[in-house]
């Protein structure tokens, strides 16, 4: 539309703009709007038509950024109080990389306090809504970008997945969310949670928007000691490959436990893809039952060393009153973190601890390569893992606030990826008898998302009422 002229930038970001005032309201998707950036980039954009040059493939396009992304002189607070009014010096790299494609930025989107949580619901902005029923949560943590995206008040959004957090909110709000490979994009800005697992990745409406714009993010960054890029050619020019005589597998530890409903959804799926020529394999993966114990392991220990920085010294908030250091340092981080965070940074600071250490992380540790190979078993008798996303639809608001230990099981389906730090896809599969979304998601070998996305495309093109959208947002 930009190219052809049907549209310009600038009315494009503006009626992206006039829908978030109207609809952001209700979703709550949005914790910080950047309206005159939009629009100067917007008039960018439109310089650049009006002189005939083409445009990138992402260039003028509205989206948002999680707000655990940096960017340079725009607060950046990962819903957190102890954060706010922190405004970082620096772009992450990411942002960086579309930034200089003049990507329309929209703003900030929701988020769980530090990416801790299932729902967004441990922001201190409060919870991001879901698009399809204000009455059920978003998912977490990056329900900020779903919600966006869902309820179409941005065209996509970046967010950060460190056992699920893309994914989960993606079939939570009926979208497609991309967890890369871990090293294929960088993670230079991106606030850390847990740094062996953390990993950015789209949220879109389509799977081809993703490929898209994991192609554009996907670049080896020399600021990140993990980075590697996308291993091999574009995924954009994969997606309509044949999958007649591939292997999809299917763990019967995956599907057991979830609701029927989900259940019922992911086989129907199955069999799609057994009309359009893939085989379908069952296999056993017991060592999925200790995923979600070596994650959370894993991921507050690592927390427990990442949050350490926050002290009301170097940057955000700080206490009123204390009596010395030490008591301001305490007092600092007791008023600043919520009460999820606090119960991340203890659980890791106690499996870290003398006389622990041996009992908990290095076992989990030992573990995580026990799983990691299991995973590499599994892939030589399968190309990709079908999968529930989560093992039901989006819950009611209130539901992890009143249970946490029962919220942290909706990781289960999601968490093994990243201890392997495999790609996964979660894209629509239907709907429940509610009309919320349920999602699927593949699973593939390091560095094979484009046959993931390519794998996800075919059924979208197959069952293209899976990716219905919500009531919410702009109508081009």
């Amino acid at each position: 539309m930009l190219e052809s002229k049907k549209i310009s930038c600038t009315e494009l970001t503006q009626s992206y703009i006039d829908e978030i005032e109207k609809s952001n309201g209700e979703l709550n998707a949005y914790v910080k709007k950047t309206p005159e950036i939009a629009l100067d980039t917007a008039k960018k954009v439109d310089k650049k038509i009006s002189k005939g040059e083409k445009l990138s493939p992402l260039e003028g396009i509205p989206m948002t950024l999680k707000d655990n992304i940096s960017t340079d002189g725009i607060e950046t607070t990962c819903c957190s109080k102890i954060l706010k009014g922190y405004v970082p010096i620096y772009d992450a790299t990411v942002w960086d990389i579309l930034k200089k494609q003049n990507a329309v930025l929209l703003g900030k989107t929701n988020m769980d306090e530090f990416a801790m949580g299932s729902s967004c619901e441990t922001s201190c902005f409060g919870g991001a809504k879901n698009p399809h029923n204000i009455n059920h949560v978003a998912g977490g943590s990056s329900g900020g970008a779903a919600s966006a995206v869902g309820g179409n008040i941005a065209v996509y959004g970046l967010g950060s997945d460190t056992g699920g957090s893309i994914r989960q909110p993606a079939s939570f709000c009926g979208v497609v969310g991309l967890k890369p490979t871990y090293g294929a994009v960088s993670r230079y800005g991106l606030i850390a949670y847990a740094s062996s697992l953390d990993q950015i990745g789209p949220i879109t409406t389509s799977v081809e928007d993703a490929a898209i714009v994991f192609d554009a993010i996907s670049a080896y960054d020399k600021m990140d000691s993990t980075s590697r890029g996308r291993q091999g050619a574009a995924t954009v020019d994969t997606l309509n490959n044949s999958i007649k005589g591939m292997k999809i597998g299917i763990a019967k530890e995956y599907i057991e436990g979830v609701r029927d409903d989900v259940r019922e959804a992911v086989m129907n799926a199955a069999k799609v893809y057994e009309s359009l020529g893939a085989e379908i394999v069952y296999f056993d993966l017991p060592v999925l039952k200790y995923a979600l114990p070596v994650y959370y392991i894993l991921a507050c220990a690592e927390a427990s060393s990442n949050l350490g920085r926050y002290d009301g010294i170097r940057y955000g908030f700080k206490a009123e009153h204390y009596d010395d250091v030490n008591d301001m340092v305490k007092k600092t981080r007791s008023e600043g973190f919520g009460d999820e965070v606090k119960r991340r940074i203890l659980l890791g600071t106690y499996v870290l601890s003398s006389g622990y250490y041996d009992a908990y992380y290095k076992k989990a540790q030992n573990l995580r390569g026990t799983i990691v190979n299991a995973f590499k078993e599994a892939f030589t008798k399968c190309s990709v893992i079908l999968a529930p996303t989560v093992p039901m639809t989006a819950f009611e608001n209130g539901n992890a606030i009143s249970d946490p230990v029962e919220t942290y099981l909706t990781d289960i389906c999601t968490v093994p990826v990243n201890i392997c730090g495999l790609p996964a896809v979660s894209v629509p599969c239907g709907f429940n008898a509610k009309g919320m979304p349920i999602g699927m998601q593949l699973i593939g070998d390091s560095f094979s998302e484009a046959t993931i996305l390519n794998v996800a495309h075919q059924y979208e093109t197959a069952v293209p009422e899976a990716f219905k959208a919500s009531d919410f947002g702009v109508k081009l």
